[in-house]
């Protein structure tokens, strides 16, 4: 029988369900979310404007747009218990705190275990607001300082710098970082997205879902890859060692972290929008060698594009977030603040034609033997 029976390991190539969220064409390097470029979104919209789209299905209008900003600012609060459970576990990994935090919302807010379409995205737009505090205070009150109130009058990415950092950002700033969100909005069938959706299979509620999806962005495997690229970085050191650093791993026949893709065989089309934005960072920041030394892989990077070995989104983050003075632990945190939205989603899509996701394992085992006492063992 097993001969016959093909496994997919890891679920390759496997169309489990339908979506009308993202479209990711792996062989041209394209992202679509509703049918939209994320070249446009990334360049014309903001990232509550995509937030919209992904959970209504079409890009608001002025009026929409504004009951939606003010309906997600009003998430902007969590319950005292929440900041004594971050100073309880405060020496733990970020991803760890974020969390456990989540976790216990469920059991602090009743709201929570509501499981219906419109709580599903009620619940998720205060998450929304929620986790990027989370993570705030724990960086705060880590290093002995009191968190930072969130200022109602900032947008989203602009709020998450404020609350971060305790001084508000520059424009420029501003909109890097939720460019940043928009691009980490939504990615299909992603681990953590298909994690969260096997919880809501079982019909558990959003919260329960989120921190499936938490737990499983945790791995290095799936979110990690902006840490791993800081770290390559700062191996590398200046622009003139990269190519011999690249040569080095070749060799060595090791991956050069930032690029290839699980999808992309061409380049990744969110990492063209990053790009710009390290470059511009790091002239404001004092330090244009990191962009540097990132050009200095790409070009060395080059003969090895024609095996699918383009560069990938998180190639770019890391520097973003090391020019921001941002610790390499909450890389992957703030990878979960943007990937909120495209969670959310994923569920409530996930709701509305429920079925329980169980696919098989094939037995490869020993055949029936006979069952021995214990002392004839």
């Amino acid at each position: 029988m097993s001969d016959s029976v093909k496994i997919n390991r890891g679920l390759k190539g496997i169309y489990f369900e339908r979506s009308g969220v993202s479209h990711i064409d792996g062989s041209k390097g394209e992202l679509l979310y509703r049918g939209y470029s994320i070249d446009d979104l990334a360049t014309k919209s903001t990232f509550e404007e995509v937030c919209y789209l992904l959970i209504h299905g079409e890009l608001p209008s002025t009026d929409q747009l504004a009951v939606f900003d003010r309906a997600l600012k009003s998430g902007r609060s969590l319950p005292d218990e929440i900041y004594a459970i971050i100073a309880a576990c405060k020496d733990g990994h970020p991803m760890d705190v974020l969390r456990t935090a989540v976790s216990a919302l469920a059991a602090l807010e009743p709201q929570s275990q509501e499981t219906g379409e419109e709580a599903f995205i009620a619940n998720g737009l205060r998450l929304t607001a929620q986790v990027p505090m989370i993570i705030a205070a724990h960086e705060a009150i880590r290093n002995g300082r009191e968190p930072v109130a969130a200022d109602p009058d900032l947008s989203h990415a602009a709020n998450w710098l404020w609350m971060l950092k305790g001084e508000k950002p520059s424009q420029d700033a501003a909109r890097l970082a939720d460019i940043d969100l928009i691009l980490h909005a939504e990615h299909g069938a992603n681990a953590s997205s298909f994690a969260a959706r096997v919880t809501v299979g079982t019909e558990a509620n959003l919260h329960g879902a989120i921190v499936t999806a938490l737990s499983t962005l945790a791995g290095p495997a799936h979110g990690g890859a902006a840490e791993d690229v800081m770290k390559m970085v700062t191996d590398i050191g200046t622009p003139e060692n990269a190519a011999a650093y690249v040569k080095s791993k070749r060799q060595a026949r090791e991956a050069v972290t930032g690029f290839g893709h699980r999808v992309y065989r061409a380049e990744d089309p969110r990492a063209r929008h990053m790009r710009e934005g390290v470059r511009q960072l790091g002239e404001e920041m004092g330090a244009p060698e990191w962009y540097e030394i990132l050009q200095g892989v790409v070009e060395a990077m080059k003969p090895y594009a024609r095996h699918g070995l383009n560069v990938n989104v998180d190639f770019y983050s890391g520097v973003i977030y090391q020019l921001h003075g941002i610790t390499m632990d909450l890389y992957v945190p703030i990878f979960a603040i943007g990937r909120m939205p495209g969670w959310i989603v994923q569920c409530v899509e996930q709701q509305r034609q429920n079925i329980l996701i169980r696919p098989l394992t094939l037995y490869n085992g020993p055949d029936l033997r006979p069952w021995v006492p214990v002392e004839d063992r």
